[in-house]
């Protein structure tokens, strides 16, 4: 080819030179560098990841990390339509991901009545009745999360709201949703009488007389349950939108969900209408695994917005309802040792299938009883259906026998665990379950040291969906009355490093994510949280009181503080 003319030279020049002042204007160092959509510098960021643990700013494009170093590094990656956040030295943390959480009815319960703290009888019944003066009559009155133990321990009875509640069904549940209130018009809708029998996992609490009196245990609920009307679309979009908002605040990015394919059906929609700013593992229930395993193979497990594949099981009920299963009876009751709210040989069944089919297990095991009865059974499975990385779950993992802990490390087990509940029942669990019991009750140290993974939740609706309180729980291990200043059971506290984990990487791991969450770095989702205080340096007693300031989910604020 022959040579260039000047007029050729001349045009390769100025189309060299526009090129250069086109990308220069636009803030990009090179044609082939992508836009950074949100930065964010002067930070004390706490990465999660081992390989760079601190940090001072990250670089975001679109809904993953781009890049974590300095802010002199990252500053250098903007451009004009980057948003910038100063974080004034504040400290930044991965998303909190809350690994067992209730959220549709915890999105119910942010509009019913309020219970939790009605510290005396006459309280109960009178919220009761102001709450079912607001509803039309014939609405259900649900949800409530009542304490009896704040009352001096006697459990209400239907009696109580029966003339308060002349036009309204009631089905109010204790705290721990192992056992709730009905009143005389919703066991008549349920047609409950004196000849009505108990339910094999559950019991029905009864007057003199035979007729029962108000107050259904576990598998007895259902009874009640099953007449509940069902709440609209629309109500219960408004829950999952209450709840999404809610624990925005709370520095939440991620849920764990343990509930019903209705839940999934709620999460779906709010995924194809573009409004689920929450990420979701939605677990079933376990006697629907044939269901869950025809889905997945049918449509995928999802995205990273909402994803399947887990079964949440039960072996027994709650200590605080005196149904957990206990190999000892009750210190305060004698002649009880709880119950098993599913018979051995279909859990083992259940489980087994499941596992065969790829499905992860996520079991409800609170008594040293049922951890018992579950471990050999997550043996035998693993034993039959050969090793591979299945990620057992137990869910709660409250009492265990001393003995059992060194089964974890060999199954590779999960401790999903709910750090909250320590502080709140360790106010009277000693009267429940004795001195020597509670030594290895809510034992998370104990966890980490036989080489448990630990995932923090709240079980919201049972207990605050904050993880800034669930680590202060975990670290201080100071009941919610304040009486124990030195920590309940202090032994078990951990650090709050350890506590950070379990709600970020720990959590992740729990579902298989940790691939994409629970860490700050390179390629991971762009979920993080700016709190108001560095909770690594500061008195770990004040931890409770540090505020979320912002929520990012995918790259996109979900909470600003007022006034930040």
């Amino acid at each position: 080819m022959g040579a260039l003319s000047q007029l050729q030279k001349a045009g390769f020049y100025y189309l060299v030179l526009s090129i250069f002042v086109f990308f220069s204007s636009t803030g990009c160092k090179s044609p082939g560098q992508s836009v950074v959509t949100m930065g964010v510098i002067n930070a004390h960021i706490w990465t999660g990841d081992p390989d760079q643990p601190w940090a001072e700013a990250m670089a975001v494009q679109g809904e993953e990390i781009l890049q974590v170093g300095t802010t002199a590094e990252i500053k250098k990656l903007f451009g004009d339509s980057t948003k910038v956040i100063d974080a004034g030295g504040k400290m930044i943390t991965p998303g909190f991901n809350d690994a067992h959480i209730h959220f549709i009815d915890g999105g119910f319960g942010l509009s019913s009545v309020q219970l939790r703290d009605a510290t005396t009888k006459d309280e109960f019944i009178r919220r009761i009745s102001n709450f079912a003066k607001t509803i039309p009559a014939g609405n259900w009155i649900i949800a409530g999360d009542w304490d009896h133990t704040l009352w001096v321990g006697e459990l209400p009875k239907a009696s109580w709201i029966d003339s308060a509640t002349l036009n309204h069904p009631v089905f109010v549940q204790r705290l721990d949703g192992h056992m709730g209130l009905a009143n005389t018009a919703a066991m008549k809708i349920s047609n409950i009488s004196a000849s009505t029998k108990d339910v094999d996992g559950g019991t029905i609490t009864r007057e003199p007389n035979g007729m029962p009196a108000g107050i259904f245990k576990d598998n007895a609920m259902a009874l009640i349950y099953k007449n509940i009307t069902e709440p609209s679309d629309d109500l219960k979009d408004r829950a999952l939108n209450a709840a999404m908002d809610y624990v925005a605040e709370k520095g939440v990015t991620s849920i764990q969900n343990m509930g019903t394919w209705g839940d999934l059906e709620v999460f779906k929609r709010a995924h194809q209408n573009k409004t689920l700013k929450t990420r979701v593992y939605a677990a079933v229930p376990l006697s629907t695994w044939k269901q869950l395993a025809e889905e997945v193979d049918k449509n995928g497990r999802g995205d990273n917005y909402l994803k399947i594949g887990g079964l949440k099981g039960f072996v027994d009920g709650s200590l605080g309802s005196h149904t957990a299963a206990f190999q000892k009876a009750f210190s305060d009751t004698p002649a009880d040792s709880g119950f098993m709210v599913t018979t051995t040989e279909k859990l083992y069944s259940s489980i087994s299938s499941a596992d065969k089919a790829g499905l992860q297990l996520l079991i409800h095991s609170i008594g040293d009883k049922a951890i018992r009865e579950l471990l050999d059974i997550f043996e035998r499975v693993e034993k039959e259906n050969g090793k591979k990385d299945r990620r057992f779950r137990i869910e709660h993992f409250q009492h265990i026998a001393p003995v059992d802990f060194p089964r974890i490390a060999k199954l590779n087990l999960v401790a999903s665990v709910q750090p909250y509940h320590a502080i709140d029942d360790g106010r009277w669990a000693e009267n429940y379950i004795g001195p020597e019991r509670i030594k290895t009750t809510y034992a998370f140290k104990s966890l980490l040291d036989n080489k448990a993974v630990l995932a923090f939740g709240s079980d919201w609706f049972v207990a605050p969906p904050a993880p800034l309180e669930g680590i202060y729980a975990a670290v201080t291990r100071r009941t919610i009355d304040d009486k124990t200043p030195e920590g309940w059971v202090p032994e078990q506290k951990i650090t709050v490093e350890q506590a950070l984990k379990a709600y970020t990487s720990g959590a992740a791991y729990a579902s298989f994510d940790e691939d994409k969450k629970g860490t700050l770095k390179k390629g991971k989702l762009a979920d993080f949280v700016i709190l108001d205080d560095d909770i690594t340096k500061i008195s770990p007693e004040k931890i409770r009181d540090v505020k979320v300031i912002t929520t990012v989910v995918g790259g996109k604020i979900t909470y600003q503080r007022a006034g930040n």
